[in-house]
């Protein structure tokens, strides 16, 4: 699952990948991640969400395909 998002140019390369649990999520997401329970955004240091994917590995190289730096948020 991807939804693409406009990466901003503010000068910061850092990106924050988390796990965020499905049931947290409006009802039109839910429906879309189907059985998974969890999800991965992708922060920007502001807190903006920029990305949502099914995979860690996926947020982690989507964030490197825009030559942001991704870091992981426990």
């Amino acid at each position: 699952m991807h939804t693409p998002y406009e990466f901003k140019e503010d000068g910061s390369r850092i990106v924050y990948v988390k796990t965020v649990d499905v049931a947290d999520l409006p009802d039109e997401v839910r429906t879309q991640a189907g059985d998974l329970d969890h999800l991965y955004a992708v922060h920007n240091a502001d807190g903006e969400q920029l990305a949502l994917v099914a995979d860690r590995r996926l947020a982690f190289v989507l964030a490197r395909q825009h030559d942001l730096s991704p870091v992981a948020v426990h």
